[in-house]
C-alpha cells in the first residue's frame, strides 16, 4: 500500500512538473488585448504587407510576416527578428486575419521555442474590424 501511494505520488508530480514545463497559449479578445497593449505587451501581427495596406493594422502593432503568400516560413529568421522586439520570458500577443495562423504561430512561440506568455488574437484583425476598433495605415509601405 505504501508503495503505491508512493508511486501515484511520483506520477502526479511528473505531471505537474511536464504541465508547467508548455506555456499554455491563452485566448486574448479585442478587450484583453487593448488592456495587455496598454500595459506595453507587443502585439506581433503576422499577415503579409498586401493584407496589411487591406485592413490596415492597430496602431502600435509590430509588423513581422510568418508565412508567405504560399504558406512557406523561415523560422529561424523570423525569431531572430522577434528576438529584437521580445524575449521568450515577456507576454507577446499574436494577431492575423482570423486567428488560423496565429493559433500556429502562438503554439509554435510557445510549445517549441518556450515562451512563457503567448496570447493568441483569435478573432484577427477581422474580429477587430467588426467590432468597431480602429486601424491604421501608418507606417505600412505602399509599395508590393
Amino acid at each position: 500500500m505504501k508503495i503505491i501511494k508512493c508511486i501515484s505520488s511520483i506520477i502526479l508530480f511528473s505531471v505537474i512538473v511536464v504541465n508547467s514545463a508548455f506555456a499554455e497559449v491563452k485566448i486574448a479578445d479585442n478587450e484583453e488585448i487593448i488592456s495587455l497593449m496598454k500595459r506595453g505587451v507587443p502585439l506581433i501581427d503576422v499577415r503579409t504587407l498586401e493584407e496589411w495596406q487591406k485592413t490596415g493594422v492597430i496602431k502600435d502593432s509590430k509588423l513581422l510576416t510568418f508565412f508567405d503568400k504560399n504558406g512557406n516560413s523561415d523560422l529561424e529568421d523570423w525569431m531572430h527578428q522577434l528576438s529584437k522586439i521580445v524575449s521568450k520570458d515577456d507576454p507577446v500577443i499574436i494577431l492575423c486575419r482570423s486567428g488560423k495562423r496565429s493559433g500556429i504561430v502562438s503554439d509554435i512561440l510557445s510549445e517549441k521555442m518556450n515562451f512563457s506568455k503567448v496570447y493568441n488574437a483569435n478573432s484577427g484583425i477581422i474580429g477587430w474590424i467588426n467590432d468597431g476598433q480602429k486601424t491604421t495605415t501608418d507606417g505600412i509601405s505602399h509599395e508590393k
